[in-house]
């Protein structure tokens, strides 16, 4: 582990209480956000080909939160649990790397993704020329942000190191009282990372809801359109205060603890707040695939669609494998045995339908050979004393529909 400071460092200086709590909260925030992040990949692989320019940010959101929660989570709640970090500086400094990249990209994600939002609704001219080149550019360059901050501390701009609270590791917020370039990075962090993008958001929707706002009362006496715009803005509204409260929710604390530790003392700060504004940060991984899921109605009708797929071929998987133990539905030749009933006149007839077997490709495979087995099927129709038999194919609809 090193020397005897390094030791200090690495040992938790909370409660085993609450680093029990925040083993629990990274567990079940990690479930969830590989679940919800896993779910709208599926969801937009499965989209792949009608996926639009805007959405190529949501898909590398949740490209980022997944990987974020699959470097960062399996690492903090062993740690977390056992009251100190298991491991050693160099699985530290990757931890914190990983952290940051991963943060970063998901922040600059939300801010590119507003600004988009901004350019299509409130400048459709410039918004409607918005292409797959144009996403794919600034998504590239989302990345190439989020590195030069990663980077910075490997290369001597800034440090990282062990959390205050001792379980985890991210940037060193004790570098800055006596490095002037950790100062520095830490200045240009806060300014660039939570200043500027949270300037972004917050001009970006709210231009978005005034435009939204004057579109709805210029369609106000026109009835038909009105429902459908009036749907739109509510999703709007709906998506853009999510998207807010959820950065503010995230990044606020990170942004102010980063600030005490800059411009005061950080051996004065409780460690219990630097541990608290990593829930938080680490929560974000987790809303953001529910807001997007719960708030863009395709991707919903995706999931809801794809579920109902899934379903339909396990029943059907499920049907195949009941009807083969069940001795129904086996073979070609026994179909007519399987799904036959009785007619009125004691003679066998067949419907095409297992009573014991829902599948429903069966049923339908059957009606559509139907002409291949009806002349093969005969009724017996008594006239008075005299009895004829006649196919059935030869009967009127209505006569049919009263024997099948």
């Amino acid at each position: 582990m090193g020397n005897a400071s390094e030791i200090f460092l690495f040992v938790s200086r909370i409660s085993k209480d609450n680093d029990f709590v925040m083993g629990t909260l990274y567990t079940i925030f990690g479930v969830l956000s590989v679940l919800g992040n896993g779910i709208l990949l599926f969801v937009a692989f499965r989209k792949k080909s009608s996926l639009k320019p805007a959405e190529f940010f949501v898909v590398n959101l949740a490209i980022s939160d997944l990987t974020m929660t699959i470097t960062l989570f399996p690492l903090a709640i062993p740690s977390a649990y056992a009251h100190m970090w298991l491991f050693n500086l160099t699985t530290c400094t990757v931890y914190a790397f990983c952290g940051v990249l991963f943060g970063l990209c998901s922040l600059s994600n939300l801010t590119v993704l507003s600004c988009v939002c901004w350019l299509k609704v409130c400048c459709p001219n410039y918004g409607n020329k918005f292409s797959y080149c144009h996403a794919s550019l600034l998504v590239a360059g989302i990345w190439c942000y989020a590195g030069v901050f990663a980077v910075g501390p490997l290369s001597g701009w800034g440090e990282y190191g062990a959390e205050p609270y001792g379980t985890a590791c991210c940037i060193n917020w004790h570098a800055p009282n006596h490095s002037s370039a950790a100062m520095s990075y830490i200045i240009c962090l806060f300014f660039f990372c939570y200043i500027v993008p949270c300037t972004i958001i917050f001009l970006s929707y709210t231009f978005i809801l005034v435009t939204v706002r004057g579109s709805r009362q210029a369609v106000q006496q026109h009835m038909s359109p009105q429902n459908k715009i009036t749907n739109a803005h509510a999703l709007i509204v709906k998506l853009s205060v999510a998207v807010c409260i959820g950065f503010l929710t995230a990044w606020s604390p990170y942004a102010i603890v980063s600030m005490w530790a800059a411009f005061g003392n950080a051996t004065d700060i409780p460690p219990m707040a630097f541990a608290l504004a990593a829930i938080f940060a680490k929560s974000s991984t987790l809303y953001n695939p529910i807001v997007y899921l719960v708030f863009k109605p395709n991707f919903r009708k995706s999931l809801c669609r794809d579920v109902a797929h899934c379903r339909s071929t396990f029943c059907r998987c499920f049907c195949q494998h009941s009807s083969a133990q069940k001795g129904t539905c086996r073979q070609s030749h026994h179909i007519d045995e399987c799904n036959s009933t009785r007619l009125s006149n004691g003679l066998p007839e067949n419907h095409r339908t297992c009573r014991h077997c829902p599948c429903t490709e069966t049923v339908s495979g059957a009606k559509e050979n139907f002409t291949d087995y009806s002349p093969q099927q005969t009724a017996r129709i008594l006239k008075g004393s005299v009895q004829t038999e006649v196919a059935v194919s030869q009967l009127s609809n209505e006569m049919q529909s009263d024997f099948l």
